[in-house]
């Protein structure tokens, strides 16, 4: 990094070729200029994209928004001002990834001013996860910002947005077909309909006698005609058609009531 900034231990004085290209520059040097000064101080904004390579970004596009924002600070900077260029140059590429990561790397839709706070809450959990040597608690972080808890819990819950995960994404290396997300994912369980629909039918079954309850569940459970029925219990067809009839206007009435 000595190219660009004392091993990164603070800014450096430009040397006479840089300062030459960069007063070229300023009134319109030749592109040759620019490509010389991009390739010099392109080791300033790599060391500065790796700073951010286990935000889960990948690390190309990081260096990508870094080396774009070196060329920005480039075609603006201004040799006469007596500002070293490093120092010129680092808050620019660091504005550059941190624009990149509020604007581009939301997985979901999140209004402007949330995507910020998501982000401020964010860089706070980090300092203070280091301060405090454990994850802090949302009493702490808004304590350190000065915000309101439900502010915090509001932005904590929009960084979940930030990254999406595929269904079909492993949740672990064990066996040739490891178990997916979607796995895990509940699904709509019929059974549980048909288990509330047979226990409300069989309080219902305790309005009617036990003679009219037998027929019911004959005909109905045991798909009985009702010739067979009447066999069995030893009553004519039509008297076990008056039977049915008469058990389910009752079960009718009692439904209709309760709902």
């Amino acid at each position: 990094m000595a190219d660009a900034m004392s091993g990164m231990g603070g800014p450096r004085t430009l040397d006479a070729q840089e300062q030459a290209l960069f007063e070229r520059l300023a009134v319109g040097g030749e592109a040759r200029d620019r490509d010389v000064l991009i390739e010099r101080f392109l080791p300033l904004a790599r060391s500065l994209a790796l700073r951010y390579r286990r935000s889960g970004e990948p690390l190309d596009d990081l260096l990508q928004v870094a080396a774009l924002g070196l060329i920005k600070a480039i075609d603006r900077f201004d040799p006469q001002r007596g500002v070293a260029f490093s120092a010129y140059a680092v808050p620019t590429i660091l504005g550059e990834i941190r624009r990149h990561f509020r604007d581009r790397t939301w997985a979901v839709g999140v209004p402007r001013d949330m995507r910020d706070l998501a982000l401020r809450v964010d860089r706070a959990v980090d300092r203070l996860a280091e301060q405090l040597h454990r994850q802090p608690s949302v009493a702490e972080i808004t304590a350190a910002l000065g915000l309101g808890e439900e502010d915090v819990l509001e932005a904590l819950q929009a960084g979940g947005a930030h990254r999406a995960l595929s269904f079909d994404e492993p949740r672990g290396t064990e066996g040739e077909s490891p178990a997916t997300l979607a796995d895990s994912i509940g699904v709509a369980e019929r059974g549980f309909d048909h288990v509330e629909g047979r226990a409300t039918f069989d309080a219902l079954l305790e309005s009617v006698t036990a003679r009219e309850r037998e027929v019911l569940r004959m005909r109905f459970e045991h798909d009985m005609q009702q010739a067979e029925i009447g066999a069995a219990i030893g009553v004519s067809q039509m008297h076990v058609s008056r039977i049915i009839r008469r058990a389910l206007t009752r079960l009718r009435v009692i439904t209709e009531a309760a709902a």
